[in-house]
C-alpha cells in the first residue's frame, strides 16, 4: 500500500511533469472539483473548475507551447495549514520560434488534499512570456488598447 504524498511532493510531481513536457499526465494530480486560479493571466479565464476543465486547457497549452521550460531555483515553504505549501520558482525559458533565451518568476499556493491538488493560485509572469514570443503587440489588442 502505497503512502499518500505530501503536498510538497505533489508540487514536484506537478513542476516536473511541466518541465518534460508531460501536460497531457497532469490532471491526475488534481481533484475532481479542483479549482485553478491563474490571478496574473491578462486574458482569457482566470478561473478553471474541475479536472476535466483542467485537462482541457493542459491540452490547449500543450498544443501550442511555442518554449522549453526549466525550473530553477525552486523554493518549497510549508505553512502552519498541513494542506498548504507555497512555492516559488524561476523558468528558464527558451522560446522555440523567436529563440530567445529568458526567466519568468513564479509563485503557486496550492491547497492539497488526500494526495491531490484542491486548489492552486497561479501567480506567473504572463508579461514576459509574451514580450519573448513577439506576441506584445496582440497582448495589447487583446486587452483593447488597439
Amino acid at each position: 500500500m502505497s503512502e499518500t504524498p505530501t503536498p510538497r511532493e505533489v508540487f514536484q510531481k506537478l513542476i516536473e511533469g511541466i518541465t518534460a513536457g508531460r501536460l497531457s499526465q497532469l490532471g491526475e494530480l488534481y481533484a475532481e472539483d479542483a479549482v485553478v486560479e491563474t490571478v496574473f493571466a491578462p486574458v482569457g479565464p482566470r478561473r478553471f473548475e474541475g479536472r476535466a476543465a483542467l485537462e482541457a486547457r493542459f491540452a490547449e497549452i500543450s498544443a501550442q507551447m511555442p518554449v522549453e521550460l526549466t525550473a530553477t531555483n525552486v523554493v518549497i515553504r510549508e505553512t502552519d495549514d498541513p494542506e498548504v505549501v507555497v512555492a516559488e520558482w524561476d523558468y528558464q525559458v527558451h522560446h522555440r520560434a523567436t529563440g530567445r533565451d529568458f526567466e519568468v518568476a513564479n509563485i503557486q499556493v496550492l491547497r492539497v488534499r488526500d494526495g491531490r491538488i484542491v486548489s492552486s493560485r497561479d501567480f506567473h509572469d504572463h508579461l514576459a512570456l509574451a514580450v519573448a514570443g513577439g506576441d506584445l503587440p496582440q497582448l495589447v489588442a487583446a486587452l483593447g488598447g488597439e
